[in-house]
């Protein structure tokens, strides 16, 4: 769990250019070197979509870089909750 904190301090507190808020859920995104998008929610769980928007599952501990070379590590595998999310930008569910 500490360690979980310490990865989620460091990134919150180094990324600069490479993440946008969604302040009204509250979910952070970063855009990786090969063009997918991580997506950081409240609870400290991720979840992935490829460059073409698809989500995709990621195994937890899977060692990820931002466009600027910062390193994320995956943690937890949230395809639903992105699924849910995507689906209400396009005026689903």
């Amino acid at each position: 769990m500490l360690k979980r904190l310490a990865i989620m301090a460091t990134l919150l507190a180094t990324a600069t250019t490479t993440f946008a808020v969604d302040a009204a859920s509250g979910v952070t995104k970063f855009d990786l070197k090969d063009g997918s998008t991580v997506y950081l929610f409240k609870d400290g769980k991720m979840s992935m979509e490829d460059r073409l928007g698809r989500t995709v599952g990621m195994k937890p501990g899977h060692v990820m870089e931002t466009r600027d070379g910062q390193k994320i590590i995956m943690i937890g595998n949230e395809l639903a909750r992105l699924n849910r999310i995507k689906a209400e930008e396009r005026g689903g569910y």
